[in-house]
């Protein structure tokens, strides 16, 4: 459930993402903001894993917060509305120029010590742990309660260094779940690749737990298109669905082995279903305006209800190449009157990729 944020004069949006695509983000909320009338310009750093979004005089912030669903975003892992940036902080007491930003609020939902994602900012994860009890019991001690309503803002405080500090607040319900937007997975043992937790993280990210529970059952049909080693099928053989694994390379044994399994060696762009299924989900390797045709053609075609894939994206012009992508999809879908659900993200598990999951409606 969303709320609407306090009405401070935030003084920018700041938005977390993987280093190196501070460009792509930047790019990409200056093209959203402005469809929601909240025109402005961007502060990056390249490689810092942030993004500053400063509106123009009389922007908006929290109203376009509230209006503009994170999960609309490609390339932002989480969002904040800044209260203020405060730099040259006191190294015994980092504290209290927090709490002076804080002034009039009496609860909060809960509290975020983030960082950036980067090898500099990961430098800082011992001390945002450290960090964490000490500020918590200084709120307290404030008079701000935490936790005991959801209806509250998220304080937010990243710091891109141990002396700096942006403050911000963010609606639980409109943001990620997870701090630095990162979900906390376990490479499982058995599983045959990394690239398992891809798709693990994708399912978190995209249905909610209700909607994996009633749409990942035992008994349902998949096809995993470039499946080798395995990794994907994995985890759709884990949740007990019956797989066909379509690669022309080898599959790896603990893809094999519960049973649920069908390797067929052909080529994914040119196998079709006897009949449909459930799911599609595909990690090829391949020009990723070649992918998206195929998925949009399985969809529009009915040959599966869901499917979940990845776009490995060029160098370059990475947002402009996610938007043809995307077009691409609404016109195949458009042309053959199908209605559908949409969305895209670049995961903590990608690198030079976003995930794509559509759903016939």
């Amino acid at each position: 459930m969303s709320i609407m944020l306090p009405a401070y004069p935030y003084q920018a949006l700041l938005l977390q993402c993987r280093g190196g695509f501070e460009n792509d983000c930047a790019a990409e909320i200056t093209d959203i903001s402005a469809r929601f009338g909240a025109t402005g310009y961007c502060r990056t750093r390249p490689g810092s894993g942030y993004v500053e979004f400063v509106p123009i005089a009389g922007g908006d912030l929290a109203e376009m917060l509230a209006e503009l669903p994170f999960s609309n975003l490609i390339f932002a892992r989480q969002w904040g509305a800044c209260l203020r940036t405060l730099a040259d902080l006191p190294v015994n007491d980092r504290i209290s120029p927090i709490l002076a930003e804080l002034k009039g609020i009496g609860e909060l939902h809960e509290v975020f010590i983030e960082h950036p994602d980067t090898n500099e900012g990961k430098e800082l994860a011992g001390f945002c742990r450290k960090f964490f009890h000490p500020l918590r019991q200084a709120l307290e001690r404030e008079g701000i309660r935490i936790g005991a309503n959801r209806h509250a803002p998220r304080l937010q405080l990243f710091f891109p260094r141990s002396t700096e500090v942006f403050v911000c607040l963010a609606d639980p319900g409109n943001s990620s779940p997870w701090p630095l937007g990162i979900p906390r997975l376990r490479m499982p043992r058995q599983a045959p690749s990394r690239s398992t937790l891809k798709l693990d993280e994708a399912l978190l990210s995209f249905l909610t737990a209700k909607e994996r529970e009633a749409r990942l059952k035992p008994g349902q049909t998949a096809v995993d298109l470039g499946a080798a080693p395995g990794g994907w099928t994995w985890q759709l053989t884990r949740r007990g669905l019956k797989v066909t694994a379509v690669d022309n390379g080898p599959m790896a044994l603990e893809a094999m082995g519960s049973g649920l399994v069908d390797h067929l060696r052909t080529d994914g762009f040119k196998y079709r279903p006897p009949h449909p299924v459930e799911w599609l989900v595909c990690d090829m390797v391949e020009n990723p305006l070649r992918v998206t045709a195929l998925i949009a053609g399985w969809l529009c075609r009915g040959d599966c209800r869901e499917a979940i894939f990845n776009l490995k994206l060029p160098m370059k012009k990475r947002y402009a190449m996610v938007q043809e992508c995307l077009s691409l999809i609404q016109q195949h879908c458009a042309d053959a009157e199908v209605d559908y659900t949409l969305a895209c993200k670049q995961l903590y598990h990608d690198r030079e990729e976003v995930t794509v999951y559509i759903r016939r409606r």
